[in-house]
């Protein structure tokens, strides 16, 4: 940057103009940092301990440098000597000064100026001592000036940048993909750039150069080098605006998001509410054969969302955060803020979701620890526990109900109980509560073993469920098997004329199965999905049982099939 001192026909003022139009830095402050810049720099070459000061000239558009002289009867200070002169000294200059007066000399340094530091070194050479200093400073000055500038200018952006995206913070964004840094990706956004961390990336998404990525915005951090721009494709955050942006109905506050959870790449849940009556706010959210739902969805890759509405009845709540699952009954531990939720057995491992992720959720979205159970499971604890809680003195059926209703499940619960605690149930007798509590801790060896072997036994019996021959189920056996059928819609599915598997898989038009009530078009779409996966793995189990029971399987005219035994 070519500047007064190096090139006498360019005026400081242009480029400071320049510079404070372009990057909108106050001419003010870079005329002020130029300033301090120009007497460190001036202090260093003429000496620290002179008594410099710098001042821009705004007519002749420079910095002009300036040394304070005080007036002393005598100078004792030797360090200060450069910066003092006696009174008897300057009376010989012809000075009408008095002691503690401060006389005021301009340093030439300029090669403009070499006549007025010639005439300067002649008359006061002698106080100032400046003359070997002079040469050099001015090239020192035109590349401070330069170097200010361009400092300041490079602080100015990034304030800027940091001023402008601080704002921005909690917003989605989109850029370009620009490179990596050790699995990072730094994305270009037009004036800055910001990094989307390995640790808030989706782990099944991918990047290369090039590519459009839209990110929230989780954080914008003051940094030496520059603000820094973080962003995150897993926040759940991204989940919420996405809707923020695809529903005006969110965006004008009609309908609200109550809550979120997500497991990104896998699956996600919102809460939706609705401040007006006459707007459904899961409707509003799907939108015109699902368009709004399936715009967040493809901006997230495929992961499936599951919007639920928001209830504040919490039962009510948690039963539809379970969806597509049915809820049979709920038990509700307030102190705790769990629930304990019964489903009917054929929908337990749709409640419970692959690797448990539908449960998962559907604690994360409302808060209250879930503890799901199928009916058949709940009907086995309840044998157990009046087999356990039954064989402790004092204790008759009435008891067991009301000991079970209290949350005790079996003898361990009544011996790790606090006695005081125990005494205060109803029915419960105080003074049998140690001989409870002992014969309790002697069955609790007993009822591991029982629970053990409950346990072994039902495992064989699912095993052997599972493995079924397809052939000697029924036509509703073999449709509860499919993922997300129950015994309800069964029978909706029945009376509307889809009697099998196959009448589900084949069917091609998705709106004519969505109107079997109870379905819907985005259920309708699922169990498609899924009896199209089961008739698949069901025709793998039928080979691999005919090969164990040795039964061929051979080809009739018209391509019927038939099977015979060896």
């Amino acid at each position: 940057m070519p500047t007064q001192q190096a090139n006498p026909t360019v005026n400081l003022n242009l480029v400071l103009d320049q510079v404070a139009k372009d990057k909108g830095i106050d001419r003010a402050v870079l005329i002020a940092t130029l300033e301090d810049a120009m007497k460190t720099a001036a202090k260093k070459h003429f000496g620290q301990d002179r008594n410099l000061e710098a001042k821009y000239d705004a007519d002749k558009g420079v910095v002009e440098l300036f040394q304070a002289i005080t007036v002393v009867e005598e100078i004792t200070d030797p360090v200060q000597a450069v910066n003092q002169i006696n009174l008897t000294e300057s009376h010989k200059k012809g000075m009408e000064v008095e002691p503690g007066d401060e006389l005021v000399f301009q340093i030439f340094y300029r090669d403009e100026d070499a006549n007025e530091a010639k005439a300067q070194d002649d008359q006061y050479g002698d106080i100032l001592r400046l003359k070997t200093f002079r040469r050099g400073f001015g090239r020192i000055a035109a590349q401070t000036a330069k170097q200010v500038i361009l400092q300041r200018t490079r602080d100015a952006e990034r304030e800027n940048v940091f001023n402008e995206y601080k704002d921005r913070k909690n917003e989605i964004v989109t850029g370009i993909a620009r490179r990596f840094e050790r699995g990072n990706i730094i994305v270009d956004l037009g004036r800055a750039e910001a990094v989307l961390p390995v640790r808030e990336q989706v782990p099944r998404e991918t990047y290369r150069p090039g590519d459009r990525v839209q990110a929230y915005v989780l954080d914008v951090l003051r940094e030496s080098k520059g603000p820094q721009i973080v962003l995150s494709r897993a926040s759940v955050n991204l989940l919420t605006k996405l809707f923020e942006m695809e529903v005006p109905e969110i965006a004008e506050g009609i309908v609200v998001i109550e809550a979120a959870a997500r497991e990104p790449g896998g699956r996600a849940k919102i809460a939706v509410s609705s401040r007006d009556s006459d707007v459904d706010p899961v409707g509003a959210c799907v939108g015109m054969k699902g368009s709004r739902v399936q715009a967040v969805v493809q901006e997230l890759r495929g992961e499936k969302i599951d919007i639920v509405p928001y209830d504040e009845d919490p039962a009510r709540f948690v039963c539809s955060a379970l969806a597509p699952a049915e809820v049979s009954r709920v038990i509700i531990d307030e102190a705790n803020h769990a629930m304990e939720l019964i489903v009917p057995d054929d929908q337990l491992s749709l409640a419970i979701g692959r690797r448990g992720q539908n449960v998962r959720l559907a604690a994360q979205l409302t808060g209250w620890k879930l503890d799901i159970n199928s009916e058949s499971r709940v009907r086995e604890m309840r044998e157990f526990a009046s087999r356990s809680l039954g064989a402790l003195p004092g204790v008759n059926e009435m008891l067991v109900e009301t000991l079970y209703a209290h949350g005790f499940r079996q003898a361990r619960d009544v011996a790790e109980a606090n006695a005081e605690m125990l005494a205060q149930i109803p029915g419960v007798d105080p003074a049998r509560v140690p001989s409870m509590q002992e014969e309790a801790r002697r069955r609790m060896v007993e009822d591991q073993a029982e629970l053990s072997r409950m346990d072994y036994e039902r495992e064989q019996a699912r095993l052997a469920e599972a493995r079924r021959h397809p052939d000697e189920l029924s036509q509703t056996e073999r449709m509860a098997r499919v993922r997300g059928v129950g015994e309800k819609t069964i029978e909706q599915l029945v009376a509307s004329g889809y009697r099998t598997v196959e009448d589900i898989a084949n069917e091609k038009d998705l709106a004519k199965l969505g109107d079997v009530p109870g379905v819907g078009i985005k259920k309708a779409r699922q169990l498609k999905s899924a009896a199209e996966n089961y008739l698949v793995e069901e025709a793998k189990l039928r080979t691999e049982l005919n090969a164990e029971r040795g039964i061929t399987t051979a080809t009739l005219d018209g391509g019927a099939e038939a099977t015979k035994s060896p």
